[in-house]
């Protein structure tokens, strides 16, 4: 395993973590003492949850649900003359 120290693990970073993300990890050490150890994580494909609709069917909304309230709303826009 690769050991690197501190300074060229900052200034070569992006390439060290891709490394480590394909199966190469390595050491970063401190005045040649080693500190920590990078390796590639473990992460499952999982989609994400659909969110959008995501009670179609569970709940009813009445037929005129879009115009509930409409008169108030409208009032609350109107200019005053």
């Amino acid at each position: 395993m690769r050991t690197v120290n501190i300074h060229e693990a900052k200034t070569h970073l992006s390439r060290l973590v891709e490394q480590a993300s394909n199966g190469e990890p390595f050491i970063i050490a401190k005045a040649g003492k080693p500190m920590v150890k990078v390796s590639a994580v473990d992460v499952q494909d999982t989609p994400q949850p659909k969110r959008l609709g995501f009670l179609a069917g569970q709940i009813d909304a009445p037929d005129d649900f879009n115009e509930i309230g409409k008169e108030e709303i409208e009032a609350l826009f109107s200019v005053a003359k």
